[in-house]
């Protein structure tokens, strides 16, 4: 069993001083709270004044703030397969949704429990994956060889009726529903959980929530009441002729949005009653954002910041304290999973792609310097192939968005003046040297991460999907609202 290490205290007086001899420190437990579809300026934090988010803004001011990070594949699935195996799409293998995910490497799960750790999982799943491509298996038992080191299950493969929710127990084959709001009954589960774990033993739980993702009128009555005539205050990149259908959307988006802060409070409260929050490292963050309209878009799937930008707080009292700080550098789906080995001192599979960023939230090292992150849609599906976006890889610097589509040159943004970007400075000549810049680095990430650039359709024929429904979508045409980008899908 590992073991981190204290530092050496002295003891006795000071005149006699002796090094103490060190002790095996407890290590951390780990709470894991995801959402689905929150982006990260749906925020109070971050200065959404439409939002009643105050337990997370409470929870920010004592948490390490990543501000730049990014769902790197902004889908659901591919998201999930990155955090439950540290890599990127096209080397896990989950590029679409509903693709089974059969890891090449041991998972967070089996790493954490191999490592000591009592494992658990809450709630949405979503890499059990749907072979005949029509969602067949969304509701169907997940065996526990397919579990991937979570020992404690009440899960589901993918359900959005949320006041409806079916979950399957441990090995059980019988389906089960939850009582009423199934986020806030998972939340129930999750804090049961902590308050029976014994206090001697770490624990490694993922509390997968499914709100705020669509459809949006579906949080409890009380808190679609906070919204039903409030007026919003839009983002100035939806576009005008929009915000009629943006507004009660974005309403029902954030009744969920507080629903799951009050989720928070209680989380956070049963690890104060149970005396586990200074050991136990909380993180929350989402699986991807959403558009909202703006630029005129539906969901995910896109490489604005709406779409890629996700919370992402971590707060560990026992070594970081409670005096919250933000931390500017990209960080990426892939970096989840070897940060939080890297918090506990477990050693990390040599098949991770990620980096750990966990000397950095200690401080043991500096932020690395003009850092990116790599976002990319390998195959585009559903809304995007109905906008006609072809598919694309890019760099989300602290300061850019670079992204090249498979047929040319896309969008350059400077994220710093233009920070809802609305200004594509793609071919303007006073940038010229910026975008060589960014395209040299993009060129050599691709290198690194050993990816082709190929077109969607090869990859959906080595992946056999060519038949999901997400993939045979009509190809669409969306102009931008601003006049200065144009995407149609490439041919194959």
């Amino acid at each position: 069993m590992l073991h981190r290490r204290n530092f050496l205290r002295l003891a006795g007086a000071a005149a006699s001083a002796s090094v103490a001899q060190a002790q095996p420190a407890r290590r951390p437990n780990v709470l894991f709270v995801q959402c689905d579809e929150w982006r990260a300026q749906s925020i109070g934090y971050n200065g959404d004044v439409n939002v009643r988010t105050p337990v997370l803004d409470g929870l920010e001011k004592q948490s390490v703030n990543f501000t730049n990070a990014i769902s790197g594949c902004p889908v659901c699935c591919p998201q999930r397969g990155s955090l439950l195996t540290g890599q990127y799409p096209l080397t896990h293998g989950v590029i679409v949704n509903d693709v089974e995910l059969k890891p090449n490497g041991p998972t967070l799960g089996e790493t954490f429990r191999n490592a000591g750790y009592s494992t658990g999982y809450i709630g949405k799943w979503h890499v059990y994956g749907s072979p005949d491509g029509h969602y067949g298996r969304r509701l169907a038992f997940i065996p526990p060889e397919k579990h991937f080191g979570f020992d404690y299950w009440k899960a589901c493969e993918c359900s959005h009726d949320y006041n409806h929710s079916l979950y399957y127990e441990g090995s059980d084959p019988a389906p089960k529903y939850w009582p009423d709001h199934d986020a806030i009954a998972q939340t129930d589960d999750a804090c049961q959980f902590i308050e029976r774990h014994p206090s001697t033993d770490p624990f490694m739980l993922v509390l997968s929530l499914g709100p705020p993702h669509f459809p949006y009128a579906t949080a409890p009555e009380r808190y679609q009441a906070m919204y039903r005539n409030r007026e919003i205050q839009f983002r100035p990149n939806v576009p005008p002729d929009m915000r009629k259908t943006a507004s009660a959307d974005l309403r029902g988006y954030y009744a969920h949005m507080a629903a799951l802060d009050d989720c928070m409070d209680r989380l956070l409260k049963t690890l104060d009653r149970s005396h586990a929050a200074d050991d136990t490292i909380v993180i929350f963050t989402s699986d991807h954002g959403d558009m909202m309209l703006s630029q005129g878009l539906t969901t995910k799937l896109y490489p604005w910041d709406e779409s890629i930008r996700v919370p992402l707080l971590m707060r560990y009292p026992r070594k970081l304290g409670r005096k919250g700080r933000r931390i500017p550098t990209p960080f990426n789906a892939p970096d989840l999973m070897p940060t939080m080995l890297g918090l506990c001192g477990i050693p990390i599979p040599g098949s991770v792609e990620g980096t750990d960023f966990s000397g950095v939230i200690t401080g043991a090292r500096p932020a690395p310097r003009n850092g990116s992150a790599f976002i990319n849609l390998p195959v585009p599906i559903t809304e995007a192939r109905r906008y006609g976006f072809a598919e694309y890889r890019g760099l989300r610097t602290e300061q850019y968005t670079w992204v090249r589509s498979i047929k040319e040159p896309w969008l350059l943004y400077d994220n710093d003046r233009d920070p809802y970007q609305m200004h594509n400075l793609l071919g303007k000549p006073e940038h010229r040297d910026l975008q060589s810049r960014l395209d040299k680095e993009l060129d050599a990430t691709l290198k690194l991460r050993k990816d082709d650039f190929l077109p969607a359709a090869e990859y959906a024929k080595r992946a056999g999907v060519g038949h999901y429904q997400e993939l045979n979508v009509p190809i669409g045409r969306h102009p931008s609202p601003w006049g200065d980008w144009d995407s149609t899908l490439s041919p194959g």
